[in-house]
């Protein structure tokens, strides 16, 4: 005998999106303009909501695509953002442009995640920092939070293994909190595994955190800066981070150039 699986509601998936924002009725009420005994109906299903007041809410809680898209089917209603591949046509113009701002950033490193910290692709300098990796890290999909963590890939070389992971930690964290995405958190648990306990951000680390890598051609010291699409409208593109690496010294500069140029 088989019991049906019943469907999440869209009012218990809104409270509980409010929750995780640990936003009171009230202060969603301030923030959205819609009124705390409407929202009380709606959360308790004496009211069924309209798609365009959905996505309004989800606008206000900053719940991702990919969610908005599941309260929309837990009302009834159809999805409204799509989840195309990355390798579909129709992004081919944008997945371009991202292309070209890779190779822009040349002679440094840059590599375009997914919203998992997947390589979607990279630059010619990105292969400086993952020599002597183990093969079976670099088979796709690249992960580059366990590329760093695990023992046979940076882990080794990463000269402040310590407070780099601690930063990994924190931006997984930080997003598996807003996501609520069971993968998010399966790579928080990797995280904490790899590193044999929960690390800790170190507060007094200095202006700018940078990664510092051993190489064969020297000490590298590097910091990074992430860029994603503040308008995308598909769910596979909101994932998608443009993180790139700057030199931190005058060292790091000459030998990322000097391997550019083989």
């Amino acid at each position: 005998m088989t019991t049906a699986v019943e469907s999440p509601r869209v009012g218990p998936l809104l409270r509980s999106w409010r929750e995780r924002r640990r936003f009171s009725q009230q202060e969603l009420s301030n923030l959205s303009t819609v009124s705390t005994r409407h929202l009380s109906r709606v959360e308790t299903g004496r009211a069924h909501p309209t798609p365009e007041m959905i996505l309004h809410l989800a606008e206000s809680l900053d719940v991702p695509l990919r969610e908005r898209n599941r309260l929309l089917l837990a009302a009834g209603y159809a999805p409204r953002y799509s989840e195309r591949s990355l390798d579909d046509g129709s992004l081919a113009v944008v997945m371009a442009g991202l292309r070209d701002l890779l190779d822009a950033h040349l002679p440094y490193p840059a590599v375009l995640l997914d919203d998992y910290w997947d390589i979607v692709d990279a630059n010619a300098a990105t292969g400086v920092l993952l020599a002597g990796c183990a093969p079976a890290l670099l088979e796709p999909p690249i992960n580059v939070v366990r590329l760093c963590l695990h023992p046979g890939g940076l882990a080794p070389r990463i000269a402040n293994l310590a407070a780099w992971t601690g930063h990994l930690h924190h931006q997984a964290l930080s997003r598996a909190e807003r996501t609520h995405d069971p993968r998010h958190h399966a790579l928080v648990a990797e995280i904490v595994d790899l590193s044999g306990g929960a690390p800790r951000l170190d507060p007094a680390l200095g202006p700018v955190l940078g990664l510092e890598l051993r190489t064969d051609a020297g000490l590298l010291r590097m910091f990074s800066t992430s860029a994603q699409l503040t308008t995308a409208a598909d769910a596979a593109l909101e994932g998608l981070r443009l993180e790139t690496f700057l030199p931190a010294d005058e060292v790091t500069r000459e030998i990322l150039s000097r391997q550019v140029r083989r």
